[in-house]
């Protein structure tokens, strides 16, 4: 199983200071908690897709470019990537050339965002959101496994005999997951390319991601490429942690009130009871963590979002040292047990080649 993290990139004032970092520090933060998530022992850094302040992210591909030359063994994926506004071509183009830069070990994470604006500043309608995923989405699958490519759609200009370079490292794709909060639809394209699905799991109660996740495992068995136990299952979270979960709750408070997202808003409590956001001691981030495999089934991937709402980088990398060095651990342990020998684990780009070296002998 893996875990990870992974960043909004938002540059949020922290409310106990009234101190705003720039962008420039934003961004050089985001690559300082990316190379510590490594030392640590993490095995995946995401980021976000945003082109709207105060996000800085807008650029994926760059950052993970960079990333990866300062890495060893990370994997590099995204939180979002754009289905909907960016051209399939370049999405092709653009993450098979970070596939040969980082050795492999990217993958990348679809969905549609949550920033309405974002559609018309790329030429498109957000009421079509929905089919313009279904359908770029179908464009980049075939661009990725097709060296010569014809094509026509609704939303672009049609291909002739269009070649996508540079071709996929050892003519495997990057694995994709499908991520969604709300969307059922999302879920059905999963299954049905046979792809992974990410269960955002941040902002609504247990029960929505498991009708969710329900039907992605449901439906990937409808289409022929496992049991619904098999299916690739990705979940995110949030938490922050002291030794003493009062010194948490006291600490994490003030940025909880003040988020863009959901300050001035539910309680802290009554948010920790009724989404997976945790605060308070290592113990307590375990056993919540440890709960979701009973809620979504065995799953492949578990990232967490620790940089948000104005805490300062050093507070950050304190949490990654704890998430690190009494969390991770406990948690590979005990999720290994009685995990089924047929559930598989996480994609990586070693075993999709394998995979595909199978096929190709058969």
């Amino acid at each position: 199983m893996q875990f990870g993290i992974f960043t909004v990139g938002d540059v949020t004032t922290d409310p106990t200071t009234g101190e705003t970092v720039s962008e420039y520090e934003r961004i050089k933060a985001m690559v300082t908690i990316a190379l510590k998530a490594e030392e640590v022992g993490l095995d995946v850094f995401a980021t976000g897709e945003h082109h709207n302040p105060p996000f800085v992210p807008s650029s994926p591909t760059t950052m993970l470019g960079y990333v990866a030359a300062r890495t060893e063994r990370l994997v590099l994926s995204t939180a979002t990537t754009l289905i909907t506004t960016n051209d399939p071509v370049k999405i092709a183009e653009d993450y098979a050339m970070l596939q040969h830069l980082a050795d492999g070990r990217v993958d990348l994470i679809m969905g549609r965002g949550n920033t309405g604006p974002v559609y018309p500043w790329f030429g498109q309608d957000i009421r079509n959101g929905i089919p313009l995923a279904i359908e770029n989405y179908a464009l980049l699958h075939q661009l990725w496994r097709e060296d010569v490519v014809d094509w026509e759609g609704r939303f672009r200009t049609p291909l002739q005999g269009f070649t996508s370079t540079p071709r996929p490292l050892d003519g495997v794709p990057p694995f994709v997951w499908h991520g969604s909060i709300r969307s059922p639809e999302i879920a059905e394209q999963a299954a049905y390319y046979g792809d992974g699905f990410f269960a955002n799991n941040i902002f609504w109660p247990k029960e929505h991601y498991m009708r969710l996740i329900g039907l992605y495992r449901q439906r990937y068995a409808h289409y022929g490429h496992g049991t619904p136990e098999q299916a690739i299952v990705g979940l995110g979270g949030q938490v922050f942690m002291r030794k003493n979960s009062q010194d948490a709750v006291r600490e994490f408070r003030p940025y909880f009130d003040n988020a863009p997202v959901y300050g001035h808003g539910p309680s802290l409590e009554d948010f920790m009871a009724q989404t997976p956001l945790t605060v308070g001691s290592p113990q307590q981030v375990i056993d919540r963590t440890l709960e979701f495999r009973q809620y979504f089934g065995d799953y492949q991937r578990q990232l967490f979002l620790m940089d948000h709402a104005g805490l300062p980088l050093k507070t950050v990398l304190e949490q990654l040292d704890i998430l690190g060095e009494e969390v991770v651990p406990v948690l590979r342990k005990e999720f290994a047990v009685g995990r089924p020998a047929e559930v598989p684990d996480a994609p990586t780009h070693a075993s999709l080649v394998e995979a595909a070296r199978k096929v190709s002998v058969q």
